[in-house]
């Protein structure tokens, strides 16, 4: 299982792939790392940040879609009537844009330091758009972080 380093809002997360669920998605995926981008508060989608990817097209389709994950299971959207975008949800999500209801790829499931989710929401709600990094972990543990309020 690969694993994945995570670090968004200034908060180190462990996730490992969901090669079983998404196989082309998460290939695809590797093939971009390391990652770096933004984290917006999504606007429709309730407790969740999405990271905007415009127009990438990885040449994959949907697998095991769904809109409703769990606290800490990234999805990934492929471009259709909203751009290409990675969800972040860290609470209670129905995946959604101004045309309703999306589905999305769950590729990467965070494994290590749940309870730092509701921090990073805090942090993309109260202080705007924050940076996230994905990198392939190589194995290596995540240290622990010293949360800063």
């Amino acid at each position: 299982m690969t694993t994945i380093r995570i670090v968004a809002a200034g908060l180190e997360f462990t996730a490992h792939l969901d090669e079983e669920l998404a196989p082309e998605t998460c290939a695809a995926f590797c093939s971009l790392l390391p990652l770096s981008g933004k984290l917006l508060q999504a606007r429709w989608s309730g407790e969740s940040a999405w990271m905007p990817l415009g127009d990438l097209n990885l040449g994959v389709g949907l697998e095991s879609p769904t809109s409703t994950p769990a606290p800490g299971q990234l999805l990934f959207h492929p471009h259709d009537v909203s751009e290409t975008e990675i969800l972040f949800p860290y609470g209670r999500t129905r995946f959604g844009s101004k045309h309703g209801t999306l589905v999305g790829t769950p590729f990467l499931r965070i494994i290590s330091h749940l309870d730092r989710l509701e921090e990073l929401g805090r942090r993309v709600v109260w202080e705007g758009a924050q940076d996230v990094r994905f990198a392939d972990a190589g194995g290596e543990a995540v240290p622990p972080v010293r949360l800063v309020r």
